[in-house]
C-alpha cells in the first residue's frame, strides 16, 4: 500500500505554495505552547524542496517556536489552574517527570527539550508554572530550538536530490514501520503498563 509515498509527493509539491512559509510558522508557534504535530514535518520538506531557502526556514521555525514556547510559558505562570487538568489527564505522567527535571537542571532541561523530540509544550508551560527566570528561560528556547531546526534544515539541504529520491523509496516502509511503532507503545501502555 503506497499510502505514505503519495503524500509525500503531495507534501513536496505543497512545499513550494507561497503560504507554505506562513503555515510553517503558524505550526512552529503552536506547537511550542497547546498543538500536538511538530514543526519538523514541514520543515524537513520544505527545506528538502527549496535548498537553497532552508537556512530561512530554519530562522522563522526557531523564531516562531520560541515566540510560542513564550506563550506557554505565560501560560504556565497565569493560567495553570486552567491548564493542570489537561496536563494531568493526557500528559500526567511526562508533567512530574517535567517537573523532576525542572528541579534537577533547570536552564539545561529547557535547552535539551528545545532540541529533543519530547513535546516541548510540556517543558514552556512547566517552566512558567515552576516560575523559572524569564531570560534564561528564552535564551535556553532559542539555543534548543535553534540547534535542532538548523540541524534539520541543513540536512535536508545537504541532502539535496539525492535524499529525496532515497526517502522517495523508502518512504513507505518508514511510515509503516512508523505506524507499528505507535501502535505498539499503545499497546504497551495501556495493556501492560496499566495493570
Amino acid at each position: 500500500m503506497r499510502l505514505f509515498s503519495t503524500l509525500y509527493d503531495k507534501v513536496l509539491i505543497w512545499s513550494h505554495h507561497p503560504k507554505a512559509p506562513w503555515a510553517l510558522a503558524g505550526v512552529s508557534f503552536a506547537e511550542s505552547s497547546f498543538f500536538l504535530i511538530p514543526p519538523d514535518v514541514m520543515l524537513m520538506p520544505m527545506s528538502l524542496a527549496q535548498p537553497r531557502r532552508a537556512l530561512f526556514f530554519a530562522a522563522l521555525t526557531t523564531l516562531m517556536s520560541v515566540l510560542g514556547g513564550i506563550l506557554g510559558y505565560f501560560i504556565g505562570l497565569w493560567a495553570l489552574d486552567w491548564v493542570l487538568p489537561l496536563l494531568e489527564g493526557r500528559y500526567a505522567v511526562q508533567y512530574q517527570q517535567v517537573q523532576g527535571w525542572f528541579n534537577a537542571w533547570g536552564f539545561w532541561a529547557v535547552l535539551i527539550a528545545g532540541f529533543s523530540p519530547v513535546p516541548y509544550k510540556l517543558f514552556t508551560i512547566t517552566a512558567g508554572a515552576m516560575h523559572m527566570a524569564f531570560l534564561p528561560f528564552v535564551l535556553a528556547s532559542c539555543v534548543g530550538r535553534g540547534a535542532r531546526f538548523y540541524l534539520v534544515a541543513l540536512l535536508m539541504a545537504w541532502g539535496g536530490a539525492g535524499l529525496e529520491h532515497k526517502l522517495r523509496q523508502w518512504i513507505d516502509r518508514i511510515g509503516w514501520l512508523l505506524v507499528a511503532a505507535i501502535l505498539l507503545w499503545l499497546i504497551i501502555r495501556y495493556f501492560v503498563l496499566n495493570r
